[in-house]
């Protein structure tokens, strides 16, 4: 089972008529007043006046988000924007290399600099800047503005923005050329900036330099990598641009871009995790412009492929700790802190571009789920790289167990460069999504959190206020009050989850209270309120949650236990260890203090009811993003599978299959929301009895070394016992030599005792057309004598075809280790897929 899969991209309205949705309902003899609805799409045909929405020929907006600091944070959200700012990202100029002023080519109003000229900076200011505009914190307002100005005062002639040295990043047979990519991050710093001051030079500073970029041959504009890969931020910005100016030459540009960046409308044509995350997404943004429904349904189909490659996991990302890799699906594979916070913001994209509600559900996914536990509960730490199911996070290298090397797991306030500066945005471009514009001049609650909002609505663009009052997630009650300074009728759109199934909307006025109805077979749709409203009105809405299970076939049929937007993970006592740091700005580690390895009782014939639901006290404003904290536990049975343990990476082992045979007593387990679990199972296996349950096999340390090995390859993939399709299969692990080329290379196969031998088979990797792996020049096979190695008889070579096993059959030896010797191709490295002994 996996995510939940768009019904149509049609706008499609699903006018449920008043009277059909009042049906037994009873409200007296009173007028009814509101007119109700349900539909799928917010209908663009409708216009969206008051806000700078799509202009022709760009369809028209489904949904426009509102100018920074319309929409506010309460409660818990606040509380988050708080400690961020108070945290480790509102301190960053004290903390990082890269925003020290010595050498920065950011302050300087030249652009000149050799220390910090690239992403770091903007990165960071992205969600800074932002972040200071929620809070109205002068200090911080100030200190944006120190980082802003150089930027806008030191605009070239010729149109360039930033950072001189940017102008010559990539090389190529023509020399070297430009690299927009950082400007495409410091043109959200403007834009933010000028939706807070209104500030007109930021117009005609993006207007300059976006006429430099039309002006750029196509052959020199958006060379790789990272500036083709993320175009579409670069594309977001020309549309935001177009359509307060209606400069013509915008929809030139527009195409450009398109046409120059990487084209991810031909499919996932990368599988680097951030790029990822920004990437896919990138024809539906032009889909505007192109009017192309095909275009907007490749965002879906990008997406749906990532997640059942990668993603059959809880949390709404996709295993790519760098790269995502063959083989390398289980839970404990982790996602970028980066991954996360531009997951969030292309789902933020997508809902205003589609107007489905699929994007927002996507989005909060992420924000409830994985992004919290990204970061200390303080907001003063955080680590690079987080898993769905992680029993311990210190600072120990877990590579080639996940891809990256070094202390990924490690909370440091210093460290992890990228997702250090760009979780910036995360929280405050969430808060900005909560509330939207809507067509027939409406407003639309997209997100769920306390909020309160100003905008303008109706025909005459009263400004009015809602405030929005909701423990949500952690409840399925939102209040809504309405503060209006004259009577205003417009259009209210409330978002149903897809994991909504029934809902009760009730509208409170000074002469009568009405109820509406909502049940479907599925949720994902608008409910809309269209009235004449008043000051004091109040609109409830209630969102019923259920438990609910999600299996993930894939992942050897592991479950996830989800209730409303929530997924619930096992509970760790979590015990903090000091490593590093300073006493102001500490680094941590994190290690269990209980027993992680259960697998979940389930009664199938009524599974929902394995659980219990706890709700806890909570003020809605302290941090609730903890264990001690959480607001909410599930109650349930578990027992343990006492082979399931942390392999030698210090990884959780990748699960077994499921139903698993599971040993001891049945014991009662607490489950708490993931995101509150800095540690944490998520993805659990499923206890079963008899003989269809499988009696897991313990880790145990892959029987090989290696001359050498692949940082982002393992050494384990020799004798996996995945059996490859052909020499370039992608699908399962490999072992490789890279980037060692020409070389003599070796390795071994290694016996827990002395066994006889009298064959091997090789099956050898090859990407021709692809990378600079071949088969190798020569193989021969040596034995070990307890003292020398020893070559085989005969010695003859072994075979270096590709796309089979190569078998070599030689006289039989007793022996404890094997040994493969290689002379690599000129030029070339090679690598293995399997290597079986008999």
């Amino acid at each position: 089972m996996l995510v939940s899969t768009p019904r149509h991209i049609l706008v499609l309205t699903l006018a449920l008529t008043l009277p059909r949705i009042m049906a037994g309902l009873s409200l007296g003899q009173e007028r009814v007043s509101t007119e109700f609805k349900v539909i799928d799409r917010p209908p663009a045909e409708l216009g969206i006046h008051h806000y700078p929405a799509n202009r022709p020929p760009l369809l028209p907006s489904p949904l426009v988000k509102l100018p920074v600091g319309a929409v506010r944070a309460e409660g818990w959200l606040k509380t988050q924007l708080e400690l961020e700012a108070d945290g480790f990202i509102g301190h960053l100029h004290e903390l990082s290399r890269f925003l020290a002023p010595e050498g920065n080519a950011w302050l300087d109003p030249h652009g000149e600099g050799d220390r910090s000229f690239w992403e770091e900076v903007p990165y960071w200011l992205k969600g800074y800047g932002d972040l200071a505009y929620l809070l109205e914190r002068p200090e911080m307002i100030a200190e944006a503005r120190r980082w802003i100005e150089p930027t806008l005062q030191g605009q070239r002639e010729d149109g360039w923005l930033g950072p001189r040295r940017n102008l010559e990043m990539i090389n190529s047979p023509r020399g070297k050329k430009p690299d927009v990519w950082p400007n495409m991050i410091m043109l959200h710093v403007l834009q933010s900036y000028y939706e807070y001051t209104q500030d007109q030079r930021v117009i005609e500073a993006m207007r300059r330099y976006f006429q430099w970029e039309l002006r750029q041959p196509d052959e020199d504009f958006l060379l790789p990598y990272w500036q083709a890969m993320r175009a579409s931020d670069n594309l977001v910005s020309v549309y935001w641009l177009y359509n307060l100016t209606g400069d013509k030459f915008l929809l030139e540009l527009a195409e450009k871009i398109h046409r120059c960046g990487a084209r991810w409308d031909q499919g996932v044509i990368n599988w680097h995790g951030v790029n990822i995350a920004q990437g896919f997404r990138a024809p539906g943004i032009f889909y505007q412009q192109a009017g192309d429904l095909k275009l907007l349904q490749r965002a879906y189909d990008n997406y749906r492929e990532v997640r059942e490659r990668y993603g059959q996991v809880p949390g709404g990302l996709y295993g790519a700790d760098e790269n995502c890799r063959p083989g390398y699906s289980d839970p404990r594979q982790a996602a970028e802190t980066c991954a996360m916070v531009e997951m969030m913001y292309s789902c933020e994209l997508l809902v205003r571009v589609s107007g489905d509600p699929l994007w927002a559900d996507r989005c909060e996914d992420v924000a409830f789920n994985s992004l919290p536990a990204s970061m200390t509960p303080d907001l003063k730490a955080l680590r690079y790289l987080t898993s769905p199911n992680l029993a311990v996070s210190d600072a120990s290298s877990k590579a080639p167990g996940v891809q990256n090397s070094g202390p990924m797991f490690l909370f440091d306030p210093y460290g992890h460069r990228c997702c250090q500066h760009n979780v910036s945005h995360g929280w405050p471009y969430f808060t900005e999504h909560l509330w939207m514009a809507a067509p027939g001049d409406g407003l639309a609650a997209v997100l769920y959190a306390p909020s309160r909002v100003k905008a303008r609505v109706g025909q005459k663009g009263v400004e009015i206020q809602i405030s929005e009052k909701t423990l949500y997630p952690f409840d399925g009650t939102i209040e809504l009050n309405m503060q209006t300074p004259e009577p205003v009728e417009f259009p209210l759109y409330l978002r149903i989850p897809t994991w909504c199934r029934a809902a009760e909307v009730k509208v409170h006025s000074g002469k009568h209270d009405e109820a509406f109805q909502y049940n479907a077979s599925q949720g994902g749709h608008w409910i809309v309120l269209r009235r004449i409203w008043q000051s004091g009105d109040g609109v409830t809405l209630q969102l019923k949650r259920e438990v609910t299970i999600t299996r993930w076939e894939r992942n050897q049929n592991s479950i996830s236990v989800n209730y409303g937007p929530l997924t619930f993970a096992l509970k760790f006592n979590e015990r903090y260890v000091r490593h590093g740091g300073t006493d102001k700005w500490p680094a941590w580690e994190i290690y269990p203090e209980n027993e992680w390895n259960y697998g979940l009782v389930i009664d199938w014939e009524n599974p929902e009811g394995s659980f219990a639901v706890v709700s806890r006290p909570w003020d809605g404003v302290s941090q609730p993003f903890t264990p001690e904290a959480a607001p909410i536990v599930i109650k349930a049975k578990g027992q343990k599978i006492p082979q399931w343990k942390l392999d030698e990476f210090g990884l959780v082992a990748p699960l077994q299959p499921s139903p698993a045979r599971g040993e001891g007593p049945v014991v009662d387990l607490d489950l708490i929301p993931m995101g509150c679990g800095r540690l944490r199972i998520s993805a659990f296996p499923v206890i079963g009895e008899g003989s269809d349950a499988v009696i897991w096999k313990e880790p145990r340390k892959p029987p090989h070394q290696a001359s050498h090995c692949f940082s982002g390859d393992t050494v384990a993939a020799l004798s996996d016992g995945l059996e490859p399709k052909h020499s370039f299969d992608q699908d399962i692990p490999r072992f490789t030599w890279w980037p060692h080329r020409g070389s003599e290379e070796w390795v071994t196969y290694e016996f827990d005792a002395p066994r006889a031998v009298s064959r091997v088979a090789v099956y050898w990797y090859d990407d021709t057309g692809h990378g600079q792996c071949r088969v190798p020049e020569q193989c021969r096979v040596e034995w070990w004598d307890g003292e020398n190695w020893q070559p085989v008889r005969p010695q003859a070579q072994c075979g270096v075809e590709k796309n089979q096993y190569n078998e070599l059959v030689f006289d039989p030896v007793k022996t404890t280790r094997l040994r493969l010797l290689v002379k690599l191709q000129p030029g070339f490295s090679a690598g293995i897929l399997e290597w079986k002994v008999e």
